[in-house]
């Protein structure tokens, strides 16, 4: 990939909620330097996103929005790139110049026909829009905020994996959590789900809660004011525990735990040589031991914040072996095949 769209990719992970669950293993220098700036927005800089030259630029954006998500696309394909430069926020021109944005932006675009919307998402205070071009390859994503600045900008190629996107397991899941829930990552190409790159994660969800369009309140730094923290979680379909950890701390929101990515966890063998993954449990609350039969919906845990995380959250993934970094993820196959698991997707859970 051309590392000038790296660069706008690295720009837009600043704004990212939550950090990959991947470990160093698989996590390439670039990715490693959007985990960090992940977590500076994770741990509460939404709050603080403009010093005095972005409070004046919004002043005047609130009056002319010169780039809107409606005319983004046709005005990077056929209008000003200028225009669009001088809506980014100065983190964003402080991560990339005019003359390497304008560049890149013309090589990606080069032989694209035509762009079609992808999805929608909010989260605390950032609006994303992401796009696909008619070939299914080229992909572009934008976060704006509420005063209408241009927070983050990626293009990106998509790849596809039609031998195993196609192919679901055995084993029926059940979704591990009751009540209604957000899925932050989940889908089948990397903007969508940042774990689709790996075959070892490849379709993994992220979940979180959300109300009012934020995963929290108050307090950016405490896991309490996450409404995600402390639900309890389910064993998705009937198996054998065969792995647990319950002895790693939660960390501060923010605060990343690399040496230990997948934080405490559970995993489950649903036999099929398909084992579910659940990880970031709570610290002290996973409910069953190795060895352990469980059937669909008995409670193993709660959801925390340990490991490689940067927020509250559920990662879930079901893999043809129980070590999440050398099995390879499997598509799961959902007991409700009405609800779409993929990102900016709000999904009904177990019954309350």
């Amino acid at each position: 990939m051309n590392k000038k769209w790296k660069l706008l990719l690295l720009t837009l992970a600043a704004f990212a909620v939550l950090s990959a669950c991947t470990s160093n293993k698989i996590t390439s220098d670039e990715a490693e330097q959007a985990e960090k700036q992940a977590t500076e927005q994770a741990s509460g800089q939404k709050d603080n996103q403009s010093d005095t030259a972005g409070k004046e630029q919004n002043e005047g954006l609130k009056d002319n929005k010169a780039v809107s998500p409606d005319n983004l696309i046709d005005t990077l394909t056929n209008g000003s790139k200028d225009a669009i430069y001088e809506q980014f926020t100065p983190e964003m021109k402080q991560a990339v110049s005019l003359k390497d944005f304008k560049s890149s932006a013309d090589s990606f675009l080069k032989g694209v026909k035509s762009w079609a919307p992808d999805y929608r998402t909010e989260m605390n205070g950032l609006t994303e829009y992401a796009w696909v071009d008619d070939t299914g390859t080229k992909g572009i994503r934008a976060y704006f905020t509420e005063d209408h600045q241009i927070a983050g900008l990626s293009i990106t190629l998509l790849e596809s994996h039609p031998d195993t996107d196609n192919k679901l397991t055995k084993t029926e899941f059940q979704f591990p959590m009751k009540g209604e829930m957000y899925v932050f990552w989940g889908g089948h190409n990397v903007m969508a789900n940042y774990h689709y790159e790996h075959e070892t994660q490849r379709y993994a969800l992220d979940i979180v809660q959300t109300k009012d369009g934020a995963s929290y309140q108050g307090d950016a730094k405490d896991n309490a004011n996450y409404y995600a923290f402390g639900k309890p979680l389910y064993a998705a379909a009937d198996g054998t525990v065969v792995e647990i950890k319950n002895d790693i701390e939660d960390n501060v929101p923010g605060v990343m735990n690399p040496e230990q990515p997948a934080g405490n966890y559970v995993v489950i063998d649903h036999g099929n040589k398909e084992y579910s993954i659940t990880g970031h449990i709570k610290k002290g609350s996973v409910a069953v031991k190795k060895g352990d039969k469980v059937k669909q919906g008995d409670r193993i845990g709660d959801l925390g914040n340990s490991g490689n995380s940067s927020e509250a959250h559920l990662h879930f993934q079901v893999s043809d072996g129980p070590d999440l970094f050398t099995s390879q993820s499997l598509n799961i196959r959902w007991a409700d095949q009405s609800q779409e698991l993929t990102r900016g997707n709000t999904v009904q859970g177990l019954p309350e």
